[in-house]
């Protein structure tokens, strides 16, 4: 008789989207989460698909899985060909960057990130709200007492003066800043359809695509690296205390030396992309989300007034205003501007049964992950009261992880939080905010980040 504890475990066998369907899925570019999210229904938290119905990938929203690829094991686990491919346009910063030369960017550039400096910049991101919507309140009460905005436009347009300010404090031009977003928003959608449309990469070679894009490139690098040279050029003054100074004065800890120019502006790069894209995203959802919702704004409204007498927060008064914090981390299980991260096997592992073969792409699906009715009761209803002390919390780790994990969380964490918080505080402050009747459907777009396909108006009426 065999002993049951010595008898093999058959490996897991994963189901399979067929190659057929997966292609004709890469078509369906404004249908591809409520696709991927019945499938997964349908037949398991992990699946193996075919990006453009070419490369073989595993999809996931099983959060023992996640940990394992993200923390548990993660030296096992590089960013795949296609974010590092990203780095032709944003270069060899820590969005793509890989193995020790990441890792000894990451141990520079953190110390800009910690608590304190984040603290420091507080102010500069309030008074950058202050001057976005002071024009809307005195628009509003010129034409009777609210005005219609472009959400997304608004909080692109807002996120990115913050991040710029906080990396190079000289104040970009607004005709700058609006054309370094419109270059980004081009760059990354023509990227994206790289990745899900594979069998185009001759047509874009031969139409010229990619010389385009690459000269798009070129004009945002230049852009930022004018700004770069002028501070390394300035003498007789003492530097700004921005996030660019603290790139510039950094010291690898093995060598003593500093950042090259390239590696300056790859950096430099990230933080301005990454830095203002999410955070823009995640406010653009989380105000249609209060628009629809008055209930949860007057909780916000109630508790600020209560805790600041109609006073500006500062740093050390943002862990009592759990309210906009809530409503901003619900608005990021909802919408998570990190929709899907991608990580390779880089030797054969294991997972309770699950045989990884090395160079296995694995498609971690976080968007998934955070509407599993299984983690998250009624997981498609915006309720930011779950994110309180004392609320029940999903029982399995890594169900919500809008920021990644493990070593590669978002360095950027605590400044978007903080940022957001701020935004939603003042917005909330000065005006209620109402939905526009009679707009079409709002339909997300999952580019790198997820987007709004087309922005969407919402109304704030002047307090």
């Amino acid at each position: 008789m065999n002993d049951a504890s010595t008898t093999p475990v058959p490996p897991v066998q994963l189901p399979q989207v067929p190659r057929l369907q997966s292609l004709r899925n890469s078509f369906r570019f404004n249908d591809l989460l409520p696709i991927l999210d019945a499938t997964l229904e349908s037949v398991g938290d992990t699946l193996v698909m075919y990006i453009g119905g070419v490369r073989r990938t595993v999809l996931t929203r099983e959060p023992g899985l996640v940990q394992h690829i993200l923390q548990k094991n993660h030296r096992n686990y590089a960013k795949s060909a296609f974010t590092q491919g990203f780095s032709r346009y944003v270069g060899h910063g820590l969005l793509t960057n890989e193995g020790a030369d990441w890792l000894r960017q990451r141990r520079l550039i953190q110390p800009g990130f910690h608590r304190q400096r984040v603290a420091a910049l507080t102010g500069l991101m309030q008074e950058i709200i202050e001057q976005t919507f002071q024009p809307l309140a005195e628009q509003a009460q010129r034409a009777g007492g609210s005005v219609d905005i472009n959400t997304h436009e608004l909080m692109t347009r807002l996120t990115f003066r913050v991040i710029a300010r906080s990396v190079f404090s000289t104040a970009f031009s607004d005709a700058e800043l609006d054309r370094a977003s419109e270059l980004l928003t081009r760059i990354q959608g023509f990227y994206v359809r790289t990745i899900r449309q594979p069998y185009l990469l001759p047509w874009f070679k031969v139409s010229g695509k990619y010389r385009e894009h690459d000269r798009l490139t070129a004009e945002l690098r230049g852009l930022l690296a004018r700004y770069i040279s002028q501070r390394q050029q300035a003498t007789g003054s003492t530097p700004p205390d921005d996030l660019l100074q603290m790139l510039l004065d950094a010291r690898y800890e093995d060598s003593g030396e500093a950042m090259t120019d390239t590696q300056l502006l790859d950096e430099a790069l990230i933080l301005v992309v990454a830095g203002h894209e999410t955070s823009a995203n995640a406010l653009t959802w989380l105000l249609r989300l209060l628009a629809l919702h008055p209930q949860e704004v007057q909780h916000i409204r109630a508790e600020a007034e209560a805790v600041l007498g109609g006073r500006p927060p500062t740093f050390a008064d943002l862990p009592q205003l759990g309210r906009a914090l809530y409503a901003v981390q619900e608005a990021m299980r909802l919408y998570p501007p990190a929709w899907m991260l991608d990580r390779v096997a880089l030797a054969e592992d294991e997972y309770n049964g699950l045989r990884i073969a090395k160079g296995t792409l694995f498609s971690v699906y976080l968007h998934g992950l955070h509407h599993d009715p299984k983690h998250w009761p009624q997981p498609q209803e915006f309720q930011p009261a779950r994110f309180a002390p004392g609320a029940p919390k999903p029982l399995t780790h890594y169900a919500y992880a809008p920021f990644g994990g493990g070593p590669r969380l978002c360095i950027g964490m605590q400044f978007a939080l903080t940022e957001m918080q701020l935004v939603v505080l003042e917005l909330l402050r000065r005006f209620e905010v109402e939905w526009v009747e009679g707009q079409p459907p709002v339909l997300s777009e999952p580019l790198i980040t997820l987007r709004p396909k087309n922005d969407f108006k919402v109304r704030l009426r002047a307090r």
